[in-house]
């Protein structure tokens, strides 16, 4: 057995083992739901409903050849980014991955430009050229869906660095994948973020089979929230189903940030309904457990009991606002399906910045 090293006079403390970590990490346990007002738990249906028919809608344009490339659908997630956009304030940014729409729809992006934006029309958020993956809102404070997987994660710790150098209480909020977790430049992020205490919120929304397969079969690690132990990044599991516990882990993660205690991962168990994407047929799975996710979780379905339950809402009060929404929606199909292509001189748009420097003589 080697013998132990011993400690030389002027040599520097040794940094924390990993059973202290994971006694801080063990601090932060996830809150309590959040108690919702009836005008919460009805901004919250509507807003994860609109989500739902707009993702229903575009999967229809889809199989109608209205949509080329690729189109990954949000549905059965809509809970973790309708409760964390609850839990932010003006001026934080928002980044994710390709699986985008319903991070558009919830920052408050119009349903409009994001339709006209899958189906190639210069309504369109990019003026019809970036597609299903690559929209963005300066308003809105929304930096894009990416198409590479795990490129979001450095830009949104660049988000964090550029609040933190500002010196402004906004934070960035970057969503990604538990198949994105297992990329090199997550942890690369991971680092900077802690040893700069950067204001940087990492949303693991871990629906269970990355692009097809199982959490379990691909990461040795399968509790996400533990993934910045490495980094002294604290982590909190939460039902990714339940817009109320959503939001109050997001508010819980979003003052942890404000006040200067670096980065942040919260680990979202949620669940997508869908294949990977369009093109995918899901075999990996049973159509029973689907089912049963819908049956007994289904997100939205727990917001519409309570609003029967406790607020003695009516089935047709409900139907008012399904009716409403799918309006909303039909709308941007529509809208969608006649706006102009864009003209072919915009091949040549958005290139750059600014001026094109002129090589010297």
């Amino acid at each position: 057995m080697p013998a132990v090293k011993q400690k030389k006079a002027g040599e520097a403390e040794a940094a924390p083992g990993a059973e202290a970590i994971v006694r801080t990490l063990e601090q932060f346990e996830a809150p309590a739901p959040a108690e919702f007002s009836k005008d919460e738990e009805l901004r919250a249906y509507r807003d994860m409903l609109l989500i739902r028919r707009f993702e229903e809608k575009a999967g229809q344009l889809y199989g109608m050849g209205f949509i080329g490339g690729f189109c990954h659908l949000y549905i059965g997630q809509e809970a973790v980014v309708v409760g964390m956009q609850m839990a932010m304030q003006e001026g934080d940014q928002v980044i994710t991955g390709y699986r985008d729409h319903g991070h558009m729809l919830a920052t408050g992006m119009e349903a409009r430009g994001v339709m006209a934006e899958l189906t190639g029309r210069r309504g369109g958020y990019s003026k019809g050229k970036g597609g299903s993956m690559h929209m963005f809102s300066k308003e809105k404070h929304f930096y894009g869906g990416h198409g590479i997987v795990g490129a979001q994660v450095p830009i949104g710790t660049g988000l964090a660095f550029a609040n933190r150098y500002k010196g402004n209480s906004s934070a960035s909020i970057t969503y990604f994948g538990d198949g994105a977790a297992n990329q090199g430049q997550v942890y690369e992020a991971f680092n900077m973020a802690s040893l700069w205490k950067l204001p940087a919120v990492y949303v693991i929304e871990n629906n269970r089979y990355a692009m097809g397969t199982a959490v379990n079969r691909a990461s040795a690690e399968t509790n996400f929230a533990h993934r910045g132990l490495s980094f002294k990044i604290p982590g909190i599991q939460v039902d990714g189903m339940d817009v109320r516990a959503v939001r109050a882990a997001g508010e819980l993660a979003l003052s942890h940030c404000r006040e200067g205690n670096g980065p942040i991962i919260l680990e979202m168990l949620t669940y997508r309904y869908r294949g990977h994407s369009m093109s995918d047929p899901a075999k990996y799975r049973t159509r029973d457990e689907v089912q049963r996710m819908r049956s007994e979780n289904d997100p939205i379905e727990k917001v519409r009991q309570r609003l029967i339950d406790t607020y003695g809402m009516s089935e047709d009060d409900l139907k008012s606002i399904d009716k409403d929404v799918r309006d909303t929606v039909a709308d941007s199909a529509d809208f969608a399906q006649n706006d102009r292509e864009p003209d072919a001189s915009e091949l040549w748009t958005d290139i750059y910045a600014g001026e094109v420097p002129q090589a010297a003589e």
